[in-house]
């Protein structure tokens, strides 16, 4: 055989191979049991349906979308959707009328009331005077560079609201619209009292507290009084990306600063430099994360629970004198930009990985004991467990033992880590919800020998 004959029947090979796999991928990950596979075509849940295993007390399930304009579609990680499973795995409740729907906090004194952050995406033309965001900027100092105008071809309606999930009564407690759409929704809210929220503000890189009442905004921290223009991500168009707040018992308010790869700390001063969890680029500690849970001092801690998104893993820190050490972490294979983790009060953990669309729950030594596949998940609660993890142990104080997979997953994990975290969840984001990493690597495969192949050959014909 000629070089050409052998370098042929290694293309051969090659597009073979990844198409097997992606075939198998598909016969397997197509037919999995999804929560959206209980959905009926009309996109409606039957509530007697039992669509999860069973598990103690009411889950609920926030899910992102990731759809362009945020319009429901037949594709399952293109409807957003806010979900409540009974104990026994039917469903309670079901919603799907927003664009988005990001953090859900249990309401106290209640058994099966949440309330959540929500986005939609409104057309031009149900959208305010896009000036008046131009000029708050300016007249709040954030970006006074900014043009004294902007045109938008949509609007942000982010709003907080409150569902009694047995009735489905919904109340809305606040809302906002900002111009433009993936830069400027926020994300999460958290309350302060009954008329008070504070709000994680992605759009103007700040946090404030609002009214609810009134609407007014009674407090305010910018990012520009904490961090240098050189960190995080492009400025000004999604610099800092806080993605996070929560009020602690001490009134401080421990915040996400994703782009920073930084938990940071303030109290009505402002920053407090010394608790500063993480540090620009060091991607050891934190690599744009989401939904850090403060442990407090009573159930072990200080410690900070957080999904580690962009390195594959969920991650926990103890704070030892006047310093952070970690102390837990999780991980599999085929966990892919987790954005949320809980710990339970008996010591286990609530997991939400985005990209590998599960939603799932891990005992002390580390194993699944819990798990329902649903797509694009934000983040999770399981009510009558208190608020995210304030009810639950520091890994210190439960002896978590941490987990980093099977030599089968550290080798995958390895494969991964070749790809920028980036780069790779991107793929996931737009993939189908059957594609896992090796799908996706296995795709490249066969697109890339494809094209390199068509190439030597046009290349073969040019030389005659």
């Amino acid at each position: 055989m000629t070089t050409k004959a052998y370098l042929r029947v290694f293309f051969v090979i090659i597009i073979g191979l990844s198409s097997i796999g992606l075939a198998y991928g598909y016969t397997v990950g197509a037919t999995n049991d999804t929560f959206e596979s209980h959905l009926t075509n009309q996109g409606v849940a039957n509530p007697q349906q039992q669509a999860a295993e069973p598990r103690g007390n009411i889950t609920v399930i926030a899910t992102d979308s990731n759809s362009w304009r945020g319009e429901a579609s037949s594709g399952p990680r293109a409807r957003a959707e806010l979900v409540a499973f009974n104990p026994d795995g039917s469903i309670l409740y079901y919603n799907d009328s927003h664009t988005r729907y990001w953090d859900v906090d249990p309401v106290p004194e209640t058994r099966t009331t949440v309330e959540y952050m929500f986005a939609d995406h409104l057309e031009p033309s149900a959208c305010p005077d896009t000036s008046n965001f131009a000029q708050r900027r300016v007249d709040e100092g954030v970006w006074n560079e900014y043009e004294a105008a902007r045109s938008t071809n949509a609007c942000t309606r982010n709003g907080y609201e409150r569902v009694n999930l047995t009735t489905g009564e919904v109340t809305r407690v606040w809302s906002e619209t900002t111009p433009g759409k993936e830069a400027t929704r926020y994300h999460d809210a958290d309350r302060l009292n009954e008329t008070h929220l504070a709000v994680a503000d992605i759009y103007l890189d700040r946090v404030f507290v609002v009214n609810t009442t009134s609407g007014q905004t009674e407090w305010t921290w910018n990012a520009s009084n904490g961090f240098v223009r050189d960190t995080g991500g492009p400025y000004p168009e999604d610099w800092t990306h806080i993605n996070d707040i929560e009020v602690l018992e001490d009134g401080r308010l421990m915040v996400s600063a994703r782009n920073q790869d930084r938990v940071v700390f303030l109290n009505r001063s402002g920053l407090i430099d010394e608790w500063t969890l993480g540090a620009e680029d060091d991607y050891s500690i934190l690599y744009e994360q989401h939904n850090p849970d403060y442990i407090p001092e009573a159930n072990g801690g200080p410690a900070v629970l957080v999904g580690d998104s962009e390195n594959n893993r969920v991650v926990e820190y103890q704070r030892t004198e006047d310093r952070w050490e970690q102390s837990w972490v999780w991980r599999d294979a085929r966990m892919q930009w987790p954005r949320d983790a809980d710990r339970l009060p008996n010591g286990h953990t609530l997991v939400t990985d985005s990209n590998g669309n599960r939603v799932f729950e891990v005992d002390k030594q580390g194993e699944v004991v819990w798990s329902v596949n649903i797509a694009f998940p934000y983040e999770a609660e399981r009510l009558g467990t208190g608020d995210e993890s304030a009810g639950g142990p520091s890994a210190t104080q439960a002896s978590l033992d941490s987990r980093t997979g099977s030599l089968s997953d550290r080798v995958l994990t390895f494969g991964k880590q070749l790809i920028p975290g980036k780069y790779l969840n991107g793929l996931m984001y737009i993939t189908p919800v059957w594609m896992g990493f090796v799908e996706v690597f296995e795709l490249m495969m066969l697109l890339g020998t494809g094209l390199l192949w068509g190439g030597v050959e046009v290349v073969w014909r040019r030389q005659g």
